[in-house]
């Protein structure tokens, strides 16, 4: 089994990617919503992961009419959903067990 690949792209690549200016990218980077590798905005190095975050963000922003820190909250808000979704699933299901045995 071969290790998964992570795709790192630079600012320009991103920005491309994502549809969004360099000024807007580095707005959420100051609000915590991303964290690329490297400490200028010339060596950021963004994950694949942060592609799909950045472009999440940026729908919150535009159909929500968000400011950055309002994208941030949204954005722990409903990753703080999914974690509490997954650990009532395993719950459910170890529940389930119990209730068989």
């Amino acid at each position: 089994m071969s290790d998964p690949v992570i795709v790192l792209l630079d600012l320009a690549e991103f920005c491309e990617a994502t549809e969004l200016s360099d000024v807007h990218v580095i707005e959420i980077v100051e609000h915590g919503i991303l964290e690329p590798q490297g400490t200028l905005p010339k060596d950021w190095r963004f994950t694949d992961y942060e592609l799909v975050l950045a472009k999440r963000a940026a729908k919150l922003r535009r159909d929500l009419e968000l400011e950055w820190e309002g994208v941030a909250l949204a954005l722990d808000l409903l990753e703080e959903v999914q974690q509490l979704r997954a650990e009532n699933r395993m719950l459910k299901q170890r529940l389930g067990r119990l209730l068989v045995e």
